[in-house]
């Protein structure tokens, strides 16, 4: 029985074991690559590697792009800066050679620049034509440029032959400084005004975190070289500079700033910065995922655009930066006009400057008043041909010198006739209008000469309003020693006298009479206080003229 049993076991043991390799037949061998798969994946590492090259390049490409952009930027920011510090001295250099270095007026005129918190630590005074010069008034701190006589010599002497703001480096004192001197040219034995503002401590000075430049690190040399004894300041760690950087030359006066930047961060951001990483991490696993090797190669190729249209976005807006940074001409404009209006006994006073909106360039319009005595005052409104730096620049040479010549005589016609021998002792390509209005308070008169500009717009208490008769003589700038003449009008008791420049009449395709009538009817429509009157000019009358700019300058008897 037991044999019986063990025999009828054999044929069950059997199929076990058939049944045993049939199932080792069926069970998977170790994976191995093949030759199409190693293929695949060696050409999407190269494929991997080639996008992540091309990814960095794009990115360092548009990087330098950002930065040159960057920097042109700073370049302006320093360009726009040559006024602010060019004008105070070329104003008082013409006010010390029109008064004979007066000292007391040398001291009011320029004490506003001088004093802590503006822009010069220290202004001076200095007679030109010395064997051992010394200032004669000093404004301020001591200048250091005192204590070296043979530099001084040197900076006066070449203020003396220069148009323009001499610029010198005081880099290797106990307090280094930059210094700057102006010297009116074609005047012997006349007067620089010569200025120092200080280096920050250590050379050391940060972009503040709020600007637009806060993503930059800078070094700012004097000269066109960049030579680390020329340094003026910086916040780069290390020198010499290395790595990614961009450079610019700016003039500056009679000199240049040489500006070298380089980013502290990604100026394109942190996501364009990494894309290169990015690429080569997914494409790797795309050359692994053999299978979604195609989807994956479309996807890339998609993405690759979208970057494409994204740097091409970051370019518009850094175009459009670019525009937004040429604002500050328009800041210069208001800076270098009035504040505010001073409170006069027995007159109110309100003006307006409207800018074109057909550009964002600078322009030459420009008005002042100055309190004379109790009882004059002193009304100009003028235009300067042209736009631009220029003409901003000549705009306040002018009101300046004009400013100047009525602290010595305000008699209209003396004033104006000064004007043209200042605009022509050299060189220019420019003309200006002015209007010069003396205004005896008290007597109710007004004695006028005008320098080719619009007569004023005068309205009794009644509400009829006239052009005054002046005989307009040529422009500023056209002829040297051009005589002007004056013409004295009564006033009646709380008449309106308004001053203006061309921009408020003059319309394109009609004539200027038309203009002039416009703006006659508009002021004396209704009668209504003077602030509103010109609030009034400024947006009716104004709005209509899209190419030049506006200024209006009016007072009112308030008896």
């Amino acid at each position: 029985m037991i044999e019986a049993d063990a025999g009828g076991l054999e044929p069950v043991a059997r199929s076990v074991a058939r049944a045993g390799e049939r199932a080792a037949e069926r069970a998977p061998s170790p994976w191995r690559p093949s030759r199409v798969a190693l293929v695949v994946l060696i050409v999407g590492l190269a494929v991997t590697a080639a996008l992540a090259v091309v990814a960095k390049a794009l990115y360092d490409r548009n990087e330098d792009r950002l930065l040159r952009l960057r920097v042109r930027e700073l370049g302006l920011v320093l360009s726009g800066a040559l006024p602010a510090s060019q004008t105070p001295l070329a104003s008082a250099a013409a006010l010390a050679d029109a008064t004979a270095g007066d000292p007391q007026k040398f001291r009011a005129f320029i004490a506003d620049s001088a004093r802590e918190g503006r822009q010069f630590a220290s202004v001076s005074l200095w007679p030109l034509g010395q064997a051992n010069p010394r200032p004669t008034v000093v404004v301020g701190s001591r200048p250091q440029l005192e204590s070296m006589p043979a530099q001084a010599r040197a900076v006066l002497a070449k203020a003396a032959h220069s148009s323009q703001l001499s610029v010198t480096g005081l880099l290797h004192s106990a307090n280094p400084s930059i210094g700057y001197a102006f010297a009116t040219p074609g005047i012997k034995h006349g007067f620089a005004v010569y200025a120092e503002s200080p280096l920050p401590k250590g050379r050391r000075s940060s972009l503040e975190s709020n600007t637009g430049f806060a993503d930059l690190n800078y070094a700012l040399y004097l000269g066109h070289d960049r030579r680390r004894e020329d340094l003026l300041v910086y916040d780069i760690r290390q020198f010499p500079i290395s790595g990614r950087q961009a450079s610019e030359s700016v003039p500056f006066g009679d000199s240049a700033f040489t500006l070298v930047v380089t980013p502290n961060t990604s100026l394109g951001g942190g996501f364009f910065q990494a894309l290169p990483w990015a690429i080569g991490a997914l494409g790797t696993l795309l050359a692994l995922a053999a299978a979604l090797m195609t989807d994956r190669l479309a996807r890339r190729r998609r993405q690759a655009e979208q970057l494409a249209g994204t740097l091409d976005a970051i370019a518009e807006q850094n175009r459009k930066m670019y525009a937004e940074q040429r604002s500050i001409a328009q800041s210069l404009q208001h800076a270098l006009l009035p504040e505010t209006l001073p409170a006069l006994r027995g007159l109110h006073a309100s003006a307006r400057y409207v800018p074109a909106t057909s550009g964002i360039d600078v322009g030459g319009d420009w008005y002042d008043i100055v309190e004379v005595d109790e009882q004059t005052v002193l009304l100009l409104v003028g235009d300067v041909s042209g736009h631009g730096l220029r003409a901003a620049t000549t705009m306040a040479s002018l009101r300046y010198a004009g400013l100047a010549y009525a602290a010595q005589d305000p008699l209209p016609s003396v004033i104006l006739e000064r004007l043209s021998d200042f605009a022509n002792r050299q060189e220019h390509e420019y003309f200006a209008t002015v209007l010069c209005c003396r205004i005896d308070i008290g007597e109710h008169r007004v004695t006028i000469a005008s320098a080719g500009h619009l007569a004023p717009l005068l309205i009794d208490a009644e509400g009829d309003g006239e052009f005054v008769t002046v005989d307009a003589g040529v422009p500023i700038g056209v002829a040297r020693e051009a005589p002007y003449e004056t013409v004295t009008v009564e006033v009646a008791p709380r008449s309106t006298l308004i001053a203006f420049t061309d921009g408020l009449v003059e319309r394109r395709a009609e004539t200027l009479d038309t203009g002039l009538a416009r703006l006659q009817g508009a002021a004396t429509a209704e009668a209504m206080a003077l602030d509103d009157l010109v609030a009034k000019l400024a947006t009716e009358v104004a709005s209509d003229s899209h190419h030049d700019d506006t200024a209006i300058l009016a007072i009112r008897w308030e008896r």
